[in-house]
């Protein structure tokens, strides 16, 4: 036997689509006549012209464009060898605050006063301070290249910010559930590695897209210290034609690996509210 649809379930469904089509079409028109107001306004401003000869200038745009995607890719490499070091550290710090027994008291002092303070300092005060202040202890073994004390400085930043992210999905999963793991046998770190984790981390996943969102635009602070990336070479480019187009160029690129990014995010957050749902 199969299933066949009621008369009034091919009529809801129906008028679902028809509501569906409406609301889209509705949606669709709004925003391009939205998008031709705002052409209007823009184009018809007094300063229009001397706007787009500094902004919009098609040959300086391509005559910029290599440079600053060259430049472009050591914001990737930044943002590719930080992103792992900081969801390990932020994962470390997080599990020391998890720690109930008064031995660790001391550890767990610490990661307080360390996510209070690289969350309280702004990010680029961050880098300026590991960028310049490194260096200038001349101790051995410290690195002095721009691009490794960047990605320090970023690690250390935003560590805390995610420390505290995996500390929430931590504190999500009921105490049921490690009590039970531990009812079964396992140790502390046995119930946190095998229970606790992979449920927290599975919950965390879209504000952790969002933190590294943030932190993939964070890279261009970098130019502070002397690192040549795709900021930089756009203020290059500006400096000596006296043109801002390079800076839309660069803002292009950030665009272009950002909104993909925050796209997956809004896709995992969906995911999540479904199963939730069911």
């Amino acid at each position: 036997m199969t299933w066949v649809k009621s008369p009034r379930q091919i009529e809801r469904e129906r008028q679902r689509r028809r509501r569906a089509l409406r609301s889209g079409s509705i949606a669709t028109a709004s925003t391009f006549v939205f998008l031709v107001l705002v052409a209007l306004v823009v184009t018809n401003a007094p300063g229009w012209e001397r706007v787009r000869e500094t902004f919009f200038d098609g040959e300086v745009f391509a005559a910029a464009l290599p440079d600053v995607l060259a430049g472009f890719w050591n914001n990737v490499k930044i943002f590719l060898i930080a992103e792992p070091l900081i969801l390990l550290a932020g994962l470390l710090i997080a599990m020391v605050r998890q720690l109930s027994a008064p031995i660790f008291f001391p550890l767990r002092a610490l990661a307080v006063i360390y996510v209070d303070v690289f969350r309280g300092v702004p990010t680029l005060l961050v880098i300026l301070l590991i960028g310049f202040g490194l260096p200038a202890l001349e101790l051995q073994g410290v690195p002095k290249d721009e691009t490794t004390l960047a990605v320090i400085a970023l690690t250390l930043s935003y560590s805390a910010y995610v420390a505290e992210v995996f500390r929430a999905g931590i504190e999500t999963v009921h105490p049921s559930q490690q009590a039970a793991a531990r009812s079964l046998g396992l140790s502390h770190g046995q119930a946190m590695r095998y229970v606790v984790l992979p449920q927290a981390v599975r919950r965390v996943v879209p504000p952790l897209l969002n933190d590294f969102v943030s932190l993939q635009k964070d890279t261009g602070l970098a130019s502070t210290i002397g690192v040549i990336e795709a900021i930089r070479q756009a203020q290059i480019y500006a400096g000596r034609d006296f043109n801002y187009t390079p800076y839309l160029v660069a803002a292009l690129m950030f665009i272009l690996l950002t909104i993909p990014m925050a796209r997956f995010t809004d896709y995992l957050a969906a995911r999540a509210r479904r199963r939730r749902g069911a």
